[in-house]
């Protein structure tokens, strides 16, 4: 057993079991974090994104051990600060969202990609959200949003 500690979501917290333990599981079903979903159990599909210190990490690829001192952002943290209200505004905007399983990876990968140019090119957007998969909208109507976002709150990121 290891005393793991973290910030999660602005909150000084510290996990004690064992540090192998997959953070997916851990958000999941020690803290209740229902956005960080399981798709694919391999890092390809982005359903269980979350940030690590601002950089877009899939949670079903990190042992506990690995986020030690690390701060994480799930959707449930980011839905609380102003790049979400603008990034959900233009999904909302350019009907990017269907079922919703994959739009808390989506709008995480977004605003990790807006965190390193707040006014990325097409291109750039498509390969911030590649990570991502989307079944139902596809992806042009969330790449439009993205951009829209991007022009909308500049000074955000």
């Amino acid at each position: 057993m290891y005393a793991i500690k973290f910030i999660l979501n602005g909150e000084q917290t510290e996990y004690t079991g064992n540090a192998g333990d997959r953070l997916l599981d851990v958000l999941r079903d020690t803290y209740s974090l229902k956005s960080v979903k399981c798709g694919c159990k391999e890092g390809e599909c982005g359903a269980c994104a979350v940030l690590i210190d601002n950089t877009l990490i899939n949670s079903c690829c990190v042992a506990m051990g690995a986020v030690d001192e690390k701060s994480i952002v799930t959707m449930e943290g980011f839905k609380k600060t102003p790049q979400f209200k603008v990034l959900s505004d233009a999904m909302a905007d350019f009907s990017a969202v269907q079922c919703g399983f994959c739009i808390p990876g989506m709008i995480l990968a977004s605003h990790a990609t807006l965190l390193l140019n707040p006014h990325p090119s097409e291109d750039e957007i498509r390969e911030g959200l590649s990570g991502n998969i989307c079944r139902c909208t596809g992806y042009n109507a969330i790449v439009k949003a993205v951009k829209k976002a991007s022009e909308e709150g500049d000074g955000l990121w």
